[in-house]
């Protein structure tokens, strides 16, 4: 799923918010084939470990109760851990993920 089409899924989300410092996330396709050409056979692809933001939550508070700002914006690409997501499935065989803000490893700078 490329950047360019997160509007359309941003669209469809507009009754799902995230609260706090919870992020949406649709992952990213899996690899079917190397940069040489070679197809991947299914049963030895990886865990998708790359995602999109799709929505973030307004951010958590801190101990003295300011806001404290999302690291990650709608759009950007980022690197996830293998498990600690929650799994939203919505019509379409369309699967998203929630993850907390803080079990994001990395934002993916390309």
């Amino acid at each position: 799923m490329a950047a360019a089409a997160l509007p359309k899924v941003v669209a469809q989300f507009k009754k799902i918010a995230p609260l706090a410092n919870r992020v949406l996330i649709k992952k990213a396709d899996p690899i079917t084939q190397t940069k040489g050409g070679i197809v991947i056979p299914e049963n030895t692809k990886e865990r998708i470990r790359r995602g999109y933001v799709v929505a973030t939550g307004p951010g958590a508070r801190g101990n003295n109760g300011e806001k404290i700002p999302m690291s990650v914006k709608p759009g950007d690409e980022v690197l996830l851990p293998d498990y600690g997501a929650t799994k939203l499935e919505l019509g379409d065989d369309e699967v998203y993920y929630i993850y907390r803000e803080t079990e994001i490893l990395a934002k993916i700078n390309e």
